[in-house]
């Protein structure tokens, strides 16, 4: 999932960032964590945006 956000910028305007969440099963967190920045890593909007507009990815183990 991705959720894209309006940050407030120090002139009184906005800009956009962008939070990508990976949900995963059967993985430790450790792994599901190290899968989701290696994905981040060849993900198109991530590739994208790199440099563009802050991106955080998070990793969740259900």
């Amino acid at each position: 999932m991705a959720d894209v956000q309006l940050l407030p910028t120090e002139g009184g305007g906005f800009s956009l960032g962008a939070a990508l969440h990976v949900e995963l099963t059967d993985v430790s967190q450790e792994v599901a964590d190290d899968l989701a920045a290696e994905a981040h890593q060849v993900c198109p909007y991530s590739n994208a945006t790199r440099g563009n507009i802050p991106v955080t990815v998070d990793a969740t183990v259900a």
